[in-house]
């Protein structure tokens, strides 16, 4: 094995350990004690909801860690999963609360994680499938989770305007909903209940019992029985989980097929290998890259047609613009190259190639590699700025679906300019190479380090060698360590970090689902020509 190679394999089996130390919360002791109440873990729910046979591609796994919430470390995979899959077909988004989560509560990233879902579907046009099991807010933070926009309530104002939108909402309850939590059973436009295992209301027996005197079972109060008979609440009654599954598939059996807007090819499978990416990416994220090594192990028959290929050698060539096929879909990609410093030439090929794919109404893959744009007077009165903001203008407004997948550093306002968070991609995906942040600890610890010391100096009190060196590699640790992968997924920066193996099919799939809605007409901002 080569050293690349041999690193990124390490590099990914601690990617491997985080995503089951995130789906195992509470070992097997949780499990069993789910199997006692007549319950399974909501991932195999989840794939008995699926299309036999068929890939449930799971969003923001690694959400939730490290987030230090008031006697809450970890909430491992923030609570909820959340992913796409295929049901008759029909690509479809599922939500489903994890009870062995601090019994299916939400925090601030369970909300953040809940809605991204909920974002995506909504943009691509895509039904949903809940499967609720939730104690509602967690309550020591129900000022963060509570009263403002992007908080609890907004999960049921989304499930509103999709519905409204022709966007089926389908809530499977599968155990306890309390208070705003019953909001996801109402809401649906079906909703199923499990005899003697789900219940939905506004207040539980204990706050009943406080607020009215009165003393009445869960069952009583709002049990599926209840709600299938008397107060019609809900639509459907079944008698276990198994049941409860199939009949939510059934409620799906009728719903109009997709069709994926976008014209396509027959799938061929690159000439090099997916695998040689273990090869060729540099162990340093800040080493620049091959980016046509990149595009070969990833593009149908290894095929790039790129666009502008002689245009400004060398600080043209920094990005790359042209067209390749991933399993059949036509993409029109923009890829960071060698150092990937955006210099003015490149921001000017690339802002002309979104514009162009726009009016093609080809979809945008920008694959990020890099730590910024040019800066100093030979940029700035070159027009970087100008020219830096008219690639932004351009993916800013182009209508097409845009993916993002990052690679290595994704600093400063390159993080702008190759399509970051911000500007709204439909999908963001980052491997274990990726580096988000607004510059590397190097960087900031020498920006931090001269206004340290020139504080420290107008005090009379010179940093000596040793602070000098303590000061840098605190900075360093830092400003890489938010950075990196892991800290970024605990908080819903990306979608998914993807394995180098997983890169086409998870392109794939984000391309097909971001087409299931027809592309509108391009339309631009103001261009400094």
């Amino acid at each position: 094995m080569t050293e690349n190679r041999t690193f990124w394999k390490a590099e990914e089996e601690k990617l491997e350990n985080r995503r089951q130390e995130a789906i195992c919360s509470g070992g097997q002791k949780a499990v069993d004690k789910l199997a006692k109440r007549g319950k399974r873990p909501v991932r195999e729910l989840i794939s008995d909801l699926i299309d036999p046979g068929t890939q449930f591609f799971e969003l923001s796994t690694l959400a939730g860690f490290g987030m230090n919430y008031p006697g809450v470390k970890d909430v491992h995979c923030a609570g909820i999963v959340t992913g796409i899959g295929k049901i008759h077909g029909n690509w479809t988004m599922i939500m489903a609360n994890d009870s062995r989560v601090k019994a299916g509560s939400y925090f601030p990233i369970t909300l953040k994680k809940h809605m991204r879902a909920q974002a995506i579907a909504e943009k691509c046009g895509l039904n949903s499938v809940y499967i609720a099991d939730s104690g509602g807010v967690f309550l020591p933070m129900q000022a963060d989770v509570f009263p403002d926009d992007q908080h609890f309530g907004s999960i049921f104002y989304n499930m509103a305007r999709m519905s409204a939108m022709g966007l089926r909402q389908v809530t499977l309850s599968t155990g306890g909903n309390t208070a705003g939590g019953a909001y996801i059973v109402f809401m649906a436009c079906e909703s199923i209940m499990i005899d003697s295992q789900s219940f939905s209301f506004l207040g539980g027996p204990p706050l009943v019992k406080m607020a009215t005197g009165e003393e009445i079972s869960a069952e009583n109060l709002g049990g599926a029985k209840v709600h299938t008979e008397v107060s019609g609440g809900a639509d459907h009654l079944c008698s276990n989980q198994a049941e409860a599954i199939k009949k939510t598939r059934k409620l799906l059996s009728l719903t109009k097929p997709h069709k994926i807007h976008l014209h396509t090819y027959e799938p061929k499978e690159p000439r090099v290998s997916p695998e040689s990416i273990y090869d060729v990416m540099p162990v340093s994220p800040h080493k620049g890259i091959d980016g046509r090594k990149i595009i070969e192990a990833i593009a149908d028959e290894s095929e790039f047609i790129e666009h502008k290929k002689n245009f400004a050698p060398g600080r043209g060539s920094n990005i790359l613009t042209g067209k390749i096929r991933i399993k059949g879909l036509p993409i029109g990609l923009i890829c960071s190259n060698a150092a990937g410093i955006i210099f003015h030439e490149a921001a000017k090929k690339v802002a002309e190639w979104v514009v162009r794919c726009s009016y093609e109404k080809i979809p945008l893959l920008f694959i990020q590699s890099s730590p910024g744009y040019m800066i100093g007077s030979d940029s700035e009165h070159a027009g970087i700025g100008k020219y830096g903001a008219d690639m932004v203008r351009a993916v800013s407004c182009a209508q097409v679906p845009r993916v993002q997948l990052v690679i290595g550093p994704d600093n400063g306002a390159a993080n702008y300019g190759m399509c970051g968070r911000g500007y709204r991609p439909n999908f963001l995906f980052s491997t274990m190479r990726a580096r988000t942040g607004v510059m590397s600890g190097k960087s900031a610890g020498g920006v931090l380090l001269s206004i340290e010391q020139a504080k420290r100096k107008a005090l009379g009190n010179p940093m000596t060698k040793e602070e000098i060196k303590e000061f840098q590699q605190r900075m360093i640790e830092k400003y890489d360590g938010e950075a990196h992968p892991f800290f970024c997924a605990s908080r819903i920066l990306n979608d998914r970090v993807v394995k180098f193996c997983e890169i086409r099919d998870w392109l794939a799939m984000a391309f097909e689902v971001s087409h299931i809605k027809p592309v509108g007409e391009p339309t631009f901002g103001n261009f400094r020509f």
